[in-house]
Formats: structure tokens, sequence, C-alpha cells
């Protein structure tokens, strides 16, 4: 590989002007491509310590032999520039989103003499058209076997299509009217291709044109009185509708529009795309990608836009190749204005990107976003599975924090309140590197009062290891099996993990570290893991310690994290909504502090207590009619709208 410093440009002979550079390689090839609003300071920051750098970024650089630039006048020239080296270079370092999954297409050999239909995956090849990707491969199989019903197209292989023309026999989908069969020339090439437009008709979203020439032919033959016709085209108009249903309509006024969402941490981005035609999700895709550097989410999705639809493999696809009217995202692209002037450049009419914040749009961008966080979990929980990954997670945590053995068994602990009410704590336990949920702990903090993290965490590692010293006091021999000699399960707390994490930074850390001297188990090694840049505390230090981004052990205590701020979260939530009950029901006539806890065992939250009828609320043990009838309205009473009479159990509309 190449030093840097060998082709680094002379110092000030770099414009500050906004243009578009390429790092090249040793045989000439481009290997980057990216844009600058100042060419020098982008440029310069290449050439700065390497171990300042992305691992991806090193390589590149040290990889490049030379790197060339073209200014150019404002933004939007500089993307249109960059749109087009993309395409044409296709460089191996700029950042490729890969398919979280691999998705089936519609595929229909338009240049065939009689083209068939199928289901496909994968590459796509020239002189057929393509509709799609779905998500399911078993729904559109579903689709396209009504949709036979009704056009019956050719569908079968070509081998098969050969055996049946040389023997004069179609194949069974011919005799049950699923086929034309232009094999045995029960249809000409010109009339069976009329039927294949009507298939693509229909899978390109325009089905309102196709249902009402059918009722047109049903009532023409009806009126001819034709009913055997008319009855054919009756069931056919029925499997029209029925496979139309399965593409249920998402947008109301007809909208063609790619939904753009995205589930991100710090290491990894998930994106998601709906492709929406005539107001129908037609097609579903979806990408995992590694964040490269520490570019926000504006300029992620910018980068992803733009890579997207200058991808050269969408060209001839009906769905996600062309470039719709509007494209929805959930954050305002880093340059909106230069991009969609671009887009409405390359597609020739006029390209809108927008923020939807109510209605519809606003729904579907919320499941849009649901699936991508659906699918970073997914992508997340294979990577964990995955022994030889873990292994080498755990073994680069042990290198770092240069421990004496492998943490085998990590505890993780985390703070949750709201302005210092309901203040509670969470422990989670990983061992292997993976999650062991049966030994999670949950702790409400008891000594501590208001937003003092601090003293949360102190008081926390105090329990959990007091509980810890008393367990194992009660073993006797080294080699005693930790068990409760009375219920025969493992000691809650008898166990030393190899690694202790904090949520925070020093002052967290350092109270974990202090609270484990004063208990004498200082011997167990404690970090503090910070949300901003992901760096690494370690008792006493002054400087906290920093991974690479790409590590596998950081990955494992990102996720260890994760899971403790989850498990803390759940915990706060299930309390505040306990405590808001019990506040409501303070002031109920006749309702003691036994028969308040068993209404709150039985609902188990206010919004289902806020619910549930007098009548559900009266089948609460202990809880009569007239008890109920004063629950619910007190309930009521905590919020704007009806209101119970009290004397009545009427609803009063308010």
């Amino acid at each position: 590989m190449a030093d840097p410093a060998t082709y680094r440009p002379a110092p000030g002979s770099i414009p500050t002007n906004p243009g578009v550079y390429r790092f090249i390689d040793a045989a000439g090839t481009v290997i980057y491509v990216g844009k600058a609003k100042n060419l020098r300071q982008r440029l310069n920051s290449y050439f700065a310590d390497p171990a300042s750098l992305h691992f991806r970024t090193q390589t590149m650089v040290r990889t490049a032999a030379q790197v060339k630039w073209t200014v150019v006048q404002n933004e939007l020239e500089s993307l249109q520039l960059e749109y087009t080296w993309i395409k044409q270079y296709d460089p191996r370092f700029n950042i490729k989103y890969r398919d979280d999954k691999s998705y089936p297409w519609v595929a229909i050999t338009w240049s065939d003499e009689f083209p068939r239909v199928f289901v496909g995956r994968g590459s796509k090849r020239k002189g057929n058209r393509y509709y799609g990707p779905y998500a399911q491969a078993w729904a559109i199989r579903d689709t396209i076997d009504s949709l036979l019903r009704v056009f019956p197209m050719r569908s079968c292989s070509n081998g098969v299509f050969r055996n049946a023309k040389a023997s004069g026999r179609p194949c069974l989908l011919g005799y049950i009217g699923k086929c034309s069969a232009p094999c045995v020339g029960r249809i000409d090439a010109d009339d069976h291709r009329a039927i294949v437009e009507d298939v693509c008709d229909f899978l390109a979203g325009q089905t309102n044109g196709l249902t009402r020439r059918l009722e047109r032919q049903m009532a023409e033959a009806s009126r001819n009185l034709e009913f055997e016709k008319a009855a054919v085209l009756r069931d056919q108009l029925g499997a029209l509708r029925q496979a139309s249903e399965k593409n249920a309509i998402v947008l109301g006024d007809g909208t063609d529009a790619d939904v753009v969402a995205f589930a991100a941490d710090e290491l990894e981005v998930s994106l998601q795309i709906f492709h929406v035609r005539a107001g129908r999700v037609r097609g579903q895709r979806g990408w995992i990608a590694d964040r490269a550097d520490d570019a926000t989410l504006p300029e992620l999705l910018d980068t992803f836009l733009l890579g997207f639809y200058a991808d050269a493999d969408t060209e001839g696809t009906e769905v996600s190749g062309a470039i719709p009217r509007e494209i929805l995202v959930p954050v305002a692209p880093a340059n909106r204005d230069a991009l969609t002037e671009l887009l409405s450049d390359v597609r020739g009419s006029r390209v809108t990107i927008h923020v939807p914040q109510r209605g519809d749009k606003r729904v579907l961008m919320d499941t849009v976003a649901k699936n991508a966080s659906e699918a970073l979990a997914r992508h997340k929980m294979r990577r964990a599975s995955d022994l030889s990954t873990r292994n080498q997670a755990i073994e680069e945590i042990q290198e770092a924090l240069d421990l004496p053995e492998p943490p085998l068994r990590i505890e993780c602990y985390d703070i949750s309140h709201l302005q210092g009410t309901e203040v509670v704590g969470s422990m989670v336990v990983f061992e292997d590197g993976l999650p062991r949920k049966s030994e999670y702990r949950r702790f409400v903090i008891r000594t501590v009062e208001g937003s003092n993290d601090v003293g949360a965490i102190d008081e926390v590692i105090t329990r959990r290891f007091r509980r810890y010293l008393e367990d194992r006091a009660s073993v006797e021999g080294d080699n005693a099996v930790l068990v409760d000699p009375t219920t025969g399960q493992a000691k809650k707390f008898a166990y030393a993990p190899g690694l202790v994490i904090v949520d925070g930074g020093a002052p967290q850390v350092d109270a974990a570290a202090a609270a484990m001297e004063r208990l004498g188990v200082g011997d167990i090694p404690v970090i503090g893991l910070a949300k901003r840049l992901e760096e690494v505390w370690l008792p006493g230090e002054e400087f906290p310690l920093i991974l690479p981004r790409t590590s596998e052990g950081l990955y494992l205590l990102q996720r260890a994290r994760d899971e403790a701020h989850r498990f803390a979260i759940t915990h706060h939530r299930g309390r505040r909504s306990k405590s808001m009950v019990e506040s409501l029901l303070d002031d109920v006539p006749g309702l003691g502090e036994l028969r308040r806890k068993a209404v709150i065992k039985h609902f188990g939250s206010l919004k289902k207590l806020r619910a549930a009828r007098i009548e559900d609320i009266a089948q609460v043990p202990g809880i009569g009619p007239k008890t109920a009838i004063a629950i619910k309205a007190a309930l009521d009473a905590s919020e704007p709208g009806d209101a119970v009479n009290t004397a009545t159990g009427e609803v009063i509309e308010g």
C-alpha cells in the first residue's frame, strides 16, 4: 500500500473553491468520489494522522496513489458531477448499501415472441421488464396465480414450452385455463402480447382501466344473452379484484412516491424504502451499511438518495428504477434543494422531496421507520449470534482493557428517571457475548433523591456486590456449588462478573469503582461507556480509551449498554404508570390500600384502567358497583371529556 505522504498535494496547491475530487489507485482506477464546499479543507483531512481516520478511510488513502479534483461553481454542479462520476466509475470505497436480504422481482421476458412471467431474484437481464422488488416471494406468487385466471399469459419455462410445442399438447395450465397455450397455436403472438400488456398494466398499478373494461365486456355479454361468457368475465373480475386487494391502498390520492426511512446507531445504519405507485405499495427494499464516519443523518440520507438513484442496477425496473414525482423522507437531506434539482433534471419533470408531518403519509412513514428498526435489530441479532464474532469481540475487549482473562460474564448498569422522580436502576448480564435475561435485575433507588445519577450508580453497585459477598459467605468450601440449599436454584448474585460497565463517563465510572473498592471487590474491572462519542472511560484516568469504530469489542459493549438502557426505561415507565394510578385512586371513597392494589394488579396500567367499563372494574375482587362508579368518576375527572354521574353511573357527555 502507498504512503499517503508520497502523493499529498503541495501546501497551498489545493483551491478553497467547491468541487468534486477523486482518489485513484496505482492502476488508474477511481476508488473514491466525493464532493466538498471547500476542497482544501476536505482533502487536508484525509492526510491527517492516520490514527484519527476511520478504518475504511485509512484503507482508502493507503490504497490510492493520487488524488485529483475538479472545481465547480456551486453546490448543484458538484452534486451533478458526483452523480455522474459515481455512475461512471462505481468507486469501491464509496459507501455501498448492502441489501439486508434478497428481494424477489416479477420479470416479464418482453423481448421473447411469447413473453413469460416469473418470480425471480438477483441480477436482471436486458430485454426483460421488472416489477418490484417485493417483500415476500409467496405473496407475489399468490398474486400472479390469481392474475393468470384473468390474463392467461405464458408462465412456463423455455424447456416446458419447447416440449409442449413438439408434442402438440399443452401443459396442465393450458388445460385449466391459466394459460392461453400459445405453444400449440391456440393464440397468435399479437393476441398473446395484448394479454401481456394487460399484466404489465396491472403490475404497474393501472388497475382501474382493466376493471372497467371487464365490467363493460360482462355487461355487453349479458345484454347479448351470452351468459356463459358473462359468467367467465364475472369470475375474472373477481380474481382481478382479489389480486388488487393484496396490495392495499395506502395513499388514497393515488400518489406515486418513494418513502424512505432509517434507523441508526453509532456503528451502522438501516434504510428501508417503500415504492408506492398509484397509491399502493408496489415494492419494498432494505439496506444495512456501516457508518464510515461521523456524518449526520441528513448527510447519510443525502448520500443514500444520490447513490440509489444513480445505481445502474435499477435501470429497466418499472418500480424502483424510475424516479417518482415525490420522495418522502424523515428528515430533510443535507443538500435538499440541489438534490431536488438534480433528480428533476434526470426524471425530466418536477421531483419534490419533503418530510410528511401528518396524515396518511406520516402514518406510512412511521411504518417504514418501524421496518427499518426491525431490520437493524435482526441484523444485530444475526451478528451477535455468530460464535466466531462473539469470541473475537471478547478477545478485543480483553486486549484493549489489558484484562488478565476474557470477560465471559459482563454486567452493565444504567439509571433512569424523569426529572428526578421514580429513579430506578437496571442490571443486564451478557455471558459469552449473548444476553442472559434470566439474570437481569431491577433496582428501585431508595437513598438518592433527584437527578443524581452518580449517587444512584453508587447505590446500585453497593447493593449488587453486598449481595454478592453475602451469597459467597454462605457457601462453604472453595469448590461448592453456588446454589440456594432451600430452593436448589443458583444464587442470584453469587457469581462475580469479568467486567462491569456503567452507562456514563468519568463521574459514573469513578463512583462505581469507589463503591466496589469500599466493599473489597476492587479487583473486578469496571469501565464506563459514554454515548456521545462511544469512548471508554477507566477509573481515575484523565482521558478515555477510543476503540476503533469497526471493533467487534466496541459493538458488544455498545449492545450491552443499549440493553441496560432499554431495561431501565421499561422499568421506569411501568413504575411511573403505577404511581399515576395510585395517585388517582388515593381519594376514592371506600377504596383502601388492599383494594387499591387489587385494582392496580388486575389492570396493570393506567391506559387499561381508563379504557375499562364500570362493569369491568366491578369484577375486581372486593370492588362492588358503587366503588367501581367512584373509581370511574375519579379517572374521568383527571382528563377532559366525558364524566360519570357518581350516583347513577351514567356517562355525562362533555
